[in-house]
């Protein structure tokens, strides 16, 4: 984490857009207008121009960040909207920090007694968000591993299957844009956020009981504190409580927009490397999956003490209900009976997990919303898995949330202006509607794909030989 300051705040010469739009040319201009006339003469030969759009420069003023350092805390425009967030994962948090470098004046609201009240032994993949990182001024993360190689197995041993970064060149490396898959402990990540937050305006314990429509367009949230019971008012809330939203489900039944269960279970486990042997695989920076055509089990770099295990494995709902309530031992008993006599080290790996580090779930995802659903919400909006779950498989919850909290707090800002006297009107209609439709056509191909990855990661598809990512659409 940079700590260069203490605080961040937005940069004013690119009024945190990161980018400088530069004017259109007037030969740009004269060129586009003498095209658009050939083409309205129906000339066989011209086909339609495409609009005119301004060339973007990187602001070199906060280096293409948005934010920049500043020695005092960031002052609260009076001029937008309070944002009340619900929900307590990483989306929340960013969201957070996000509001809190433009200015926006935010609440966090959270069921947890405290940070630690809930252990979030998971591991995440940053894809795209390891570049939306750097717009939260986390440009650096020193926990985070870097994966070079990717191999796939079968049961025996047998590679079918590697790709990645060991393969290319010192010269090939150098002119690779492509972003970097970056291997992070979820709680470790989580922590710097709250740390971004410097601790302000976070209620703990607060169990979200009602949201309702009020006066002047605002809403009014009921919560339930312990013996009593608190009523806030916010300009927008923002659902950011999870696959079960309490806040989905107070707007859009589950009979309108049920879960899916998409036939397998995942179970989870964190193993310390110092209790393994020395194996190539564990060298922190590959990450492998051995599959079949039913079971697969997926490993990767959780921080350089640790790697993470995830199995996965068709069952009916109604067993995989059931497994995942079972004491941990459990779990770790069925996943030894599936993977035993696999190559080595995952019998290993499995046998020396400590159950405490081990967990499970059923997968479930839903349908993309329908825009006309969210148009009942009123002035509330949700993000990650109360918008649009999906399952784990292609990586990238977290990193669609990441972007979809960014791009909710940079449209407030744009739009909420007092030329747009959103106090006097629906927010929904001038933020909210414009936003849910971008995140939804953007999450909408990855949804799908998760779904896709499912099924082809369980089945006989999965064993082709070639260097090529599972999981795709074959």
């Amino acid at each position: 984490m940079n700590n260069e300051a203490i605080y961040h705040t937005s940069c004013l010469e690119c009024s945190w857009r990161w980018k400088i739009e530069l004017t259109i040319g007037k030969r740009a201009r004269r060129r586009f207008l003498r095209q658009m006339s050939y083409f309205e003469q129906k000339l066989d030969w011209v086909t339609k121009p495409k609009p005119l759009t301004a060339h973007v420069d990187k602001c070199e003023h906060c280096d293409g960040l948005g934010i920049i350092s500043s020695d005092q805390f960031p002052e609260v425009n009076k001029n937008y909207p309070h944002v009340a967030i619900i929900g307590g994962g990483i989306w929340w948090l960013a969201l957070a920090i996000a509001c809190l470098h433009r200015g926006i004046s935010y609440t966090l609201y959270e069921r947890d007694e405290s940070f630690n009240a809930r252990s979030q032994w998971y591991g995440l993949t940053l894809q795209q968000a390891s570049k939306a990182m750097a717009w939260l001024w986390i440009s650096e993360l020193p926990d985070g591993l870097i994966s070079i190689m990717h191999k796939v197995h079968i049961p025996s041993g047998k590679v079918i299957g590697e790709w990645w970064r060991r393969k290319l060149s010192e010269e090939e490396l150098q002119k690779r844009t492509k972003p970097r898959n970056v291997h992070i402990s979820r709680q470790w990540l989580r922590k710097e956020l709250l740390n971004q937050t410097h601790d302000r305006s976070i209620m703990w314990w607060h169990h979200l009981q009602r949201v309702s429509h009020s006066k002047n367009w605002s809403m009014e949230l009921k919560f339930q504190l312990r013996d009593t019971v608190k009523i806030v008012q916010a300009d927008v809330v923002v659902g950011a409580d999870g696959i079960r939203s309490k806040v989905r489900d107070t707007f859009i039944w589950e009979d309108v927009s049920p879960l899916q269960y998409l036939g397998c279970i995942v179970i989870l486990g964190i193993c310390p490397l110092d209790k393994l042997s020395k194996h190539p695989l564990l060298d922190s920076e590959t990450v492998f999956q051995t599959v079949n055509w039913h079971d697969r089990i997926y490993m990767m770099p959780y921080d350089s003490q640790n790697i993470m295990w995830q199995m996965s494995f068709p069952l009916s709902e109604q067993e995989a209900g059931s497994l995942s309530k079972k004491w941990p031992k459990a779990l770790k008993k069925e996943a030894l009976c599936r993977l035993w006599d696999w190559h080595e080290p995952i019998p290993e790996i499995l046998d020396v997990t400590e159950p405490s580090l081990i967990s499970g779930y059923p997968v479930y995802d839903r349908e993309i919303l329908e825009l006309e659903l969210l148009e009942k919400l009123w002035n509330v909006t949700l993000l990650w898995d109360a918008m649009h779950p999906m399952s784990p498989f292609k990586w990238q919850g977290a990193n669609q949330a990441i972007l979809d909290a960014l791009d909710l707090a940079r449209d407030i800002a744009r739009k909420c202006t007092p030329e747009s006297q959103w106090r006097e009107k629906w927010l929904r209609e001038i933020v909210l509607n414009d936003f849910e439709r971008h995140i939804l056509e953007r999450s909408a191909p990855k949804v799908r794909d998760s779904s896709i990855a499912v099924k082809i990661l369980h089945s006989d598809r999965v064993l082709h030989d070639e260097d090529t990512p599972r999981g795709r659409g074959i």
